[in-house]
């Protein structure tokens, strides 16, 4: 994936123009703020968060919030970004910081890359995680059923959904809303709010 095409006219298009733009610094602080509490309502400590596909950053602020004794993070692959933001410019394919960390967030980062990369990049989460893994990435029902394509990059590799399920499941608990916990750490979910 040619990692010059997340200059800055991509983000203008998909985050700053209000007629062509994906998301909002509200939406993405309102998914922060429910991860947050998700973890929390799992006693999951929180004292290193990796926002792996960080861009502009907008979980950031409301991560801190809620975990306000914990370290941020942010991997990005867009050298615009890391330098007007100061963020680490590494792909999650390959980047193999000290330590692990208890919070992963892997947000709309996965349908960019390559099947190669992509696999590079799953089994590198199961290493960087410790605790909670958020993920997100569009699959190819979403891409039918669920994203607006008007404002979607359309340049994304789409996979279906039992492709990420698969490789998550080798190390991770799914607890729904995209929440994942590793297998080793101790937990309690009641039956019914498991997934099936």
């Amino acid at each position: 994936m040619p990692h010059h095409r997340f200059d800055a006219k991509f983000y203008q298009r998909f985050y700053a123009n209000p007629r062509t733009r994906v998301t909002t610094r509200e939406e993405m602080a309102k998914r922060a703020r429910a991860v947050a509490a998700l973890v929390a309502y799992l006693d999951l400590p929180v004292r290193r968060i990796l926002d792996a596909g960080c861009g502009l950053g907008w979980m950031r602020k409301p991560l801190l919030q809620a975990f306000p004794d914990a370290a941020y993070v942010g991997l990005e692959v867009s050298e615009h970004l890391c330098q007007r933001l100061g963020w680490i410019n590494r792909s999650l394919a390959d980047f193999r910081p000290r330590g692990r960390f208890d919070l992963v967030i892997c947000y709309d980062v996965l349908q960019y890359l390559p099947q190669a990369e992509a696999r590079r990049a799953m089994a590198n989460l199961a290493r960087l995680c410790k605790g909670a893994l958020y993920f997100h990435a569009p699959t190819q029902e979403d891409w039918q059923r669920n994203a607006d394509v008007s404002v979607s990059d359309a340049d994304i590799h789409l996979r279906d959904g039992e492709w990420y399920r698969k490789r998550l499941g080798r190390d991770f608990h799914a607890l729904g809303f995209g929440l994942h916990v590793k297998h080793e750490v101790p937990f309690v979910q009641w039956e019914l709010e498991r997934i099936e």
